[in-house]
């Protein structure tokens, strides 16, 4: 078995969508609108066979409370170590918030922490 794709609510599903597109080469389909839901959404092709669902709802304004339960990040396999240093400096680059590294974990993974432009917390590993 394997994921398909991850879901994501947001609230500018434009920025989000260029976001990954750029930094993570997704490649967007066209957006589908549902006006009767009030539902618009984008799924972007990752390298491999694993997609990011970016969808946005108007009657969905809130984030999930501090300590939530749930979805905690995202990680994004660079290949090695130099594809995560060299991602992290252009990251940061970017003005993004860098939350750690680039470290090697307790469990081995050699990682950088972001949060992408909605404060999701994406991880750049080997």
């Amino acid at each position: 078995m394997k994921i398909s794709h991850v879901a994501i609510w947001t609230r500018d599903l434009e920025v989000m969508r260029d976001f990954y597109c750029t930094y993570f080469h997704g490649m967007a389909n066209e957006k589908y609108v549902n006006e009767r839901k009030g539902f618009e959404s984008y799924f972007l092709r990752l390298d491999g066979e694993t997609s990011i669902e970016l969808m946005r709802r108007v009657d969905i304004t809130g984030v999930p409370a501090a300590g939530a339960t749930g979805y905690a990040h995202i990680a994004f396999d660079a290949g090695s170590k130099e594809a995560v240093d060299n991602m992290t400096a252009r990251l940061a680059a970017s003005g993004l918030t860098h939350i750690d590294g680039p470290r090697t974990t307790g469990d081995g993974y050699y990682e950088s922490v972001f949060l992408d432009p909605e404060g999701n917390m994406i991880e750049i590993t080997c």
